[in-house]
Order: C-alpha cells, then structure tokens, then sequence
C-alpha cells in the first residue's frame, strides 16, 4: 500500500466537519489515528474533495500533505504544481473557468428550471475556480440531459452527496444534496488516475475511501474502494451502485472510523 485517496467532508471529517469529531459530534481520534497509520508505513495521503482551492491547500498543509484533488476533481496539485483537469477549458485573460461557465448560461438556466429543488450552496459557493456548487434534490441524469440539449454537454452536474444547510425554498425536500456543475472531463477518478501515474503507483498500491457516488468512480482506478458506513445510510440507492464491483468494500465505521478501519485492514492484510 502507497496512497490512500481519501475525501473529506462526511468521509475523514466527523460532524460540523472536524478532524477530531465522529459522526455524531463526539471527540474521536479516529481520523487523526488513520493518518498515523498512513506516515508509519509510509503511505501518501491526497486529499479528494469538492472544496475550493484554497481551502483544500490549508487544508492539506495542516495534515502535511504535498498532494491534493480540489473541486471534484477539476485540478490536481503536486508538489506545488498545478494541473487543470477541465479538458482544455483554462483560466485565461484573468477569466476563471468558474466564470467562462457562468457567461454561458448553464447555472442560470438549472435555477430557472428548478426553482424550488436547486439553489447555490451558500456561502461556499463563492471563489470558486471551477466548479458551480449548488445544494437540493435534482435527478443529475436529467439535469445533464437537460445540459445537453441546450448546447452543454461539455458539462455535467456531479452529485457529491448530503449536506444539511438548505434555506426556507428548500424547506420541503426529503433530503439535500450537494452537486457540482464541472466541465464534463473533470471528475474525481481521473484526477486519482492522474496522481497516480505521476507518482507511477499501480492500482493494486492504492486504496480510495469516500462517502459519494462521485467519490465510488475512484473505483475504477485503485485497488480496493472503501465507502463509510454513513454513505449508505444517507443514500441507500449506492447499494446498487456498487453491484459488480468486486473491489468496492462498506467499513462498519462510519466517517473518520470507517476510514481507520480501512487503513488497518488493508495494511493488516498486505502485511500478512
């Protein structure tokens, strides 16, 4: 084992996102324990996640980390140095890809033709590079349908999976989810596949853990593919998802704990 690709919000991070939380806001040293495990055998740790940028480099600088996936996958940082992973689409003339897709009227037109199921995820949707971060309860198949007969199937909407702000147009949802409006080549498995072919890691060195079904595409590039325990409590549909995928694995532990336990036993059993 090599690298572990591990994404934060629901995943590494208790609730109220904290390091040192469990799922249910009690001091847990679960998360911290994992990243132990990780720096004593030697094993890299990047960051996947839907964050911005800048917070996702804080992020990893304070957990040590010289590798990072930001914004569902749409940039790649190594040592330092950038990749955008955005199929051509680049900040340029002081334009930021976040804006080139705001100017074509794609986020404009999902508000308009959700009203009452979609809204921008407030106050994280702002400085964004890249991504369209929105909160609420859409079909993201008919949505990138719906991208696609308007001239956008450069795009997609990725689902990133539950979130618990919502304002009072949203009141009436069941559930909310988080969903990222990115150019239709960015995703979180290309970017783990890019990491990994920097780095010259084969699949079977690696191992993902996430809580999202844009988090389960990894599984397509590591070895194994753990999902928390709280994944398939807050989407139950991911149990079809992972139908035929003989490499994804469900920790018992939820969050942080799910996490351990997929560190331990996969350096258990590559030990033995």
């Amino acid at each position: 084992m090599r690298c572990l690709y591990v994404d934060l919000d629901g995943t590494l991070l208790g609730r109220g996102a904290s390091l040192l939380s469990d799922a249910d806001g009690n001091f847990s040293t679960a998360a911290v324990r994992a990243l132990e495990a990780c720096h004593r055998a030697g094993v890299e740790v990047v960051i996947y996640t839907g964050r911005r940028e800048t917070q996702v480099r804080e992020d990893a600088r304070l957990l040590g980390h010289s590798a990072y996936i930001f914004e569902a996958g749409s940039g790649l940082v190594v040592d330092g140095e950038l990749e955008w992973l955005t199929g051509g689409l680049e900040p340029r003339d002081g334009i930021t890809i976040h804006q080139q897709i705001e100017d074509r009227g794609a986020p404009a037109l999902l508000l308009e033709r959700f009203p009452g199921q979609l809204e921008y995820h407030a106050p994280w949707h702002v400085d964004r590079e890249v991504s369209h971060l929105f909160r609420g309860l859409v079909d993201a198949f008919e949505v990138d349908a719906l991208l696609s007969a308007n001239g956008h199937d450069d795009l997609r909407l990725v689902d990133n999976g539950t979130v618990h702000s919502r304002s009072d147009a949203l009141a009436g949802l069941e559930q909310v989810r988080a969903y990222h409006l990115v150019p239709r080549s960015a995703s979180k498995a290309a970017a783990v596949a890019r990491h990994m072919q920097i780095r010259g890691y084969t699949s079977e060195e690696c191992i993902a853990v996430g809580d999202s079904r844009e988090d389960l595409g990894a599984a397509a590039a590591v070895g194994t593919f753990w999902l928390v325990a709280n994944a398939l409590e807050k989407d139950p549909t991911l149990r079809e998802a992972i139908k035929g995928r003989p490499n994804v694995r469900i920790a018992e532990g939820r969050n942080g704990e799910g996490v351990y336990e997929a560190v331990v036993t996969t350096l258990a059993q590559r030990r033995g």
